[in-house]
């Protein structure tokens, strides 16, 4: 996520990228941890720019693209507009229904990191993943996927057709339920999963930039204070 968010506070805009719960350090500190908990931490950081900024937009990938859609479920019109690139919205194959018995059984199975086409591109990420937080992060798919149509926000939806971590049904689903009408969705044909870090990321930065510049135009055109998130 970084890059993308340098990309936008370079131009202006004030950014927020917060460290989810059990991210970033080893992967036994999110068995310990839940969606509740990832949850919590985001909607803190949009509350924070809330606070400090006239308009707000939440954008996410991957699993982050499920948590931004309940906040714009959640917090309505003070969410001006999302930005998801490849959102998970489903746990997939046997491994959805093994999940709630296996988390007792087996701790972590392994990593799901660098899913990249560009070569020499590599993702931070843990080389497991723990069973008990893979378990959770199917609950919060579930609790997302029932909220859906409470998001009215324009979307723009990136996602790539050859992703090995989240099929393109789910962004299919995603757009099949949401109520918004102000809709763009993008296909990145050159990337896999973490798009951001791929051959299509300038596309995703300038994509997104276009988008808030469109639905705040202040921010572009030097009138008022240039703040978004």
């Amino acid at each position: 996520m970084r890059p993308w968010a340098e990309y936008l506070a370079e131009r202006g805009l004030t950014v927020s990228v917060p460290l989810l719960p059990g991210h970033g350090t080893r992967w036994q500190d999110m068995q310990l941890t839940t969606w509740h908990d990832w949850y919590a931490e985001a909607d803190r950081a949009l509350r924070e720019l809330l606070e400090r900024c006239r308009t707000v937009f939440v954008f996410g990938l991957s699993m982050g693209g499920a948590l931004t859609l309940r906040l714009a479920a959640q917090h309505g019109d003070a969410v001006r507009g999302i930005v998801l690139v490849n959102p998970g919205n489903k746990v997939h194959g046997l491994a959805a229904y093994a999940l709630p018995v296996a988390r007792h059984l087996v701790p972590s199975t392994k990593g799901i990191a660098s899913d990249i086409a560009k070569e020499g591109a590599a993702e931070i990420g843990y080389d497991r993943v723990p069973l008990h937080a893979a378990h959770s992060l199917r609950q919060l798919f579930k609790t997302v996927d029932a909220q859906l149509p409470q998001v009215t926000q324009p979307v723009v939806l990136l996602h790539s057709p050859q992703d090995h971590i989240v099929p393109p049904a789910d962004s299919a689903r995603i757009l099949s339920r949401i109520s918004s009408t102000d809709v763009r969705e993008v296909l990145l044909e050159q990337s896999y999963h973490v798009a951001t870090l791929d051959h299509d990321a300038e596309r995703i930065f300038d994509e997104s930039l276009a988008f808030v510049e469109r639905l705040a135009p202040d921010l572009a055109d030097g009138k008022g204070s240039r703040s978004g998130g």
